[in-house]
């Protein structure tokens, strides 16, 4: 494994678990509970992009005659589907994640709302959305008030 992977792994994990630490009343309390399917699908994509978009990584940095963040950003445009397919990403990833993110995680409470940004480029954008996505579903649990059992009246 060369540096550059490890200290990207670490910086991977070290801005996971900053978005899991500052935002730990989602976690805690047990005032939001387990997982739904749907919180449980956004990890389980997540942690998926993650593992396929690192396979490709450590496979561009082992194999490439001179593996650097300019060269694999040339390798995103190699043809005409893929210059769309790089440009679509860049654009997301770089623009419109920290935009949603930071202003959406704002208006819901959300601490840090801007780490999965930063995450995103340790990780994978994927791996930052469906992460991001988990806890918009914890928070909006979270902020629902639990419903009064109805009141029967009689006459």
């Amino acid at each position: 494994m060369t540096t550059q992977l490890a200290v990207t792994g670490l910086l991977a994990i070290a801005t996971t678990l900053f978005a899991f630490r500052v935002n730990r009343e989602l976690f805690t309390g047990g005032g939001v509970g387990r997982p739904t399917p749907l919180e449980a699908a956004f990890y389980f994509f997540g942690v998926l992009s993650l593992i396929i978009g690192w396979y490709f990584n450590v496979r561009y940095t082992h194999h490439a005659h001179h593996p650097s963040y300019i060269n694999y950003t040339k390798a995103l445009f190699t043809n005409w589907a893929s210059d769309s397919a790089a440009q679509d990403y860049i654009i997301v990833n770089v623009a419109l994640l920290p935009l949603w993110s930071i202003v959406d995680g704002r208006r819901r409470g959300m601490k840090a709302p801007w780490i999965f940004f930063v995450m995103s480029l340790f990780t994978s954008c994927s791996f930052a959305m469906a992460f991001y996505l988990a806890f918009v579903e914890r928070r909006i649990r979270l902020q629902v008030p639990v419903a009064e059992p109805a009141v029967s009246s009689t006459s």
